[in-house]
């Protein structure tokens, strides 16, 4: 009969961990006596990222005692304790080969359901002061598992745990975690998980996410359940030249820049709202500039076409607006980024303001083309009609749209500003105008403009409601960082690494801005990133949970160690490469 060893809680603490305060509830100790189980977790324990622990699908977090002896004989330790794993529960029994997503459990008083496997995280790399840690749970199939309180209760050690119920499907824990961590992803058996009510809906959003990605490249094209960064393979490597056959004036501080293949041939077909990079050298005698600049045109014409504000300083714009005349060859990558107009039938708001226009304004074209009848709402804000880049554009596109509504808001418009024609709102664009309006809450949301546009509506279309997998944004510059448990520093421009200039190769994070010599002092393209400030976003960091998957716009690189599944063809997963050549980022 499988018994219930230990009860082990601990409340967060700050700890520090590579010049960083992290703030966690990684560390528990055995507790004495019975301890009341409530539907959060146990009495006197706590969680200090919430955001990837705890609540009523991760309550209690239960490991087994014959994982404990099978990680003491294969890392050669003998100082493991009760809470070694930051378990809550240590049984005797329930391994993960056996127990199945669904089964239900009386312990004590108390009834539970297993809900997912655990995920592994670095903290726990640094609680059993071994980073490999998260890794090898995963790739020896020893997770550990998840518990949800069906009826709260009282629990102590030496408890027999009694099985009531079996999981449907008979997907066992071991067997769920492999199918989104490990490589191979049948479509049967991600099927048949979707079909266990008790998995939690986070499980049930990454295998959705596998069901729905393209299975003719499912190899190439990564791990979607993982990463949004998943996606079908760029057209080409690195940079190609590119021929500009036409630049236009969009407005008084807007140009576009329609490039052609230099033989002539048809360029691949980009995906509505991704961006390209662009190599410049202002001159001679300078280092070249990337720069990231989103397809603003028809997605499959044959040409693409980037559309660049001129900013004041901007050495790269300066450049474009002021040097660049038609015939003229560029460096350019092939068509990257995640921030893509998805497939469906529901209504579409690309809401955009300034140059954020871009990447939405493809979009529009897709649906356009294809003569959408979906429910489509173009709302965009600028300052005046001066400052208005592809307004004919905009409302004749708009209006090949069966269902399409056009709503133009200028925050300060001009004497000559023709209120119904120009625009049809003065003012910014705002939730409240948008409630106004009538626009569906349950629509896909793509959005793109100024990084206080984004905070803010971004924050606004939350609280009103809006489902997280609906709101789309694309930020031109460094994205905001994900960095589980670490206390919030004030950030810094990027900067090259306080240690001595390394040897090389060359690493250019070019949303950063930042071309700086690597040092092969550290130990990891995330490790350099972070010694320059880039803003990143991690996870696992030994290439488990994809969450630092990055665009690899050129370059090459090694992993060690190497990471259960590879990134998608074209991306990198930065916590665990090193660069093999000059590597260029879209960091």
């Amino acid at each position: 009969m499988p018994r219930l060893l230990a009860v082990n809680v601990g409340l967060p603490q700050n700890i520090q961990w590579h010049g960083e305060t992290v703030h966690t509830g990684i560390w528990k100790q055995p507790v004495q006596g019975r301890r009341a189980v409530r539907r959060l977790n146990l009495d006197g324990d706590g969680q200090g990222d919430l955001g990837g622990h705890g609540g009523e699908q991760r309550a209690v977090m239960v490991y087994q005692i014959d994982s404990y002896r099978y990680w003491e004989r294969t890392l050669g330790r003998n100082d493991f304790s009760f809470g070694q794993f930051s378990e809550n529960f240590t049984v005797e029994g329930l391994a993960d080969d056996e127990v199945c997503i669904g089964d239900r459990y009386r312990i004590g008083n108390a009834l539970f359901e297993v809900t997912q496997p655990r995920v592994t995280c670095y903290r726990l790399g640094i609680r059993m002061n071994d980073p490999r840690i998260p890794a090898l749970l995963v790739s020896h199939h020893r997770p550990g598992f998840y518990f949800r309180v069906l009826e709260e209760g009282e629990v102590g050690a030496g408890d027999e745990i009694v099985k009531v119920a079996d999981g449907p499907e008979r997907f066992t824990v071991a067997d769920v975690d492999a199918l989104l961590y490990l490589p191979g992803h049948p479509p049967d058996q991600l099927q048949r998980a979707l079909r266990i009510p008790a998995l939690s809906p986070g499980w049930k959003s990454s295998f959705e996410a596998l069901v729905a990605q393209d299975g003719d490249n499912a190899a190439m094209a990564g791990n979607r359940g993982l990463s949004r960064m998943a996606g079908p393979p760029p057209a080409w490597r690195g940079f190609r030249p590119l021929r500009v056959r036409a630049v236009t004036r969009e407005s008084a501080d807007v140009i576009s820049l329609t490039l052609e293949a230099k033989d002539g041939s048809l360029l691949p077909p980009a995906l509505p709202g991704q961006f390209l990079v662009v190599r410049l050298q202002p001159a001679a005698n300078i280092p070249a500039l990337l720069r990231n600049y989103s397809i603003s045109g028809a997605p499959d014409t044959g040409t693409y076409r980037i559309s660049v504000k001129q900013e004041v300083h901007g050495q790269g714009s300066t450049f474009l607006h002021a040097q660049l005349k038609v015939g003229d060859v560029l460096d350019v990558s092939a068509p990257r980024g995640s921030f893509t107009l998805q497939q469906g039938e529901g209504p579409v708001v690309l809401l955009s303001a300034g140059i954020g226009a871009t990447p939405v304004l493809a979009m529009l074209h897709a649906l356009a083309a294809s003569r959408s009848v979906r429910e489509v709402w173009w709302l965009y804000g600028a300052r005046t009609a001066a400052e208005h880049p592809f307004a004919h554009e905009a409302r004749d596109l708009a209006a090949a749209l069966a269902h399409c509504r056009s709503v133009i808001a200028y925050s300060k418009p001009g004497p000559g500003d023709r209120l119904g024609d120009d625009y049809d709102v003065a003012g910014r664009l705002s939730l409240d105008m948008l409630r106004q309006l009538g626009v569906p809450r349950e629509a896909n949301f793509y959005l793109c403009g100024p990084p206080e546009f984004l905070h803010t509506f971004t924050a606004a279309l939350r609280n009103w409601g809006v489902a997280h997998d609906r709101l789309h944004q694309e930020v031109f510059g460094p994205e905001d960082p994900v960095t589980p448990g670490i206390s919030k520093t004030p950030s810094r421009r990027p900067h090259a690494p306080a240690r001595a200039a390394g040897p090389g190769p060359k690493i250019s994070f070019t949303r950063s801005g930042l071309d700086t010599m690597w040092n092969p002092a550290y130990g990891s393209l995330l490790e350099f990133a972070e010694a320059c400030d880039i803003p990143v976003k991690w996870a696992c960091r030994t290439g488990v949970c994809h969450t630092c998957e990055s665009a690899l716009i050129g370059g090459a690189v090694a992993y060690d160690p190497e990471p259960l599944e590879p990134p998608a063809d074209g991306n990198v997963l930065i916590c665990c490469a090193r660069p093999q050549s000059e590597v260029e980022l879209d960091l």
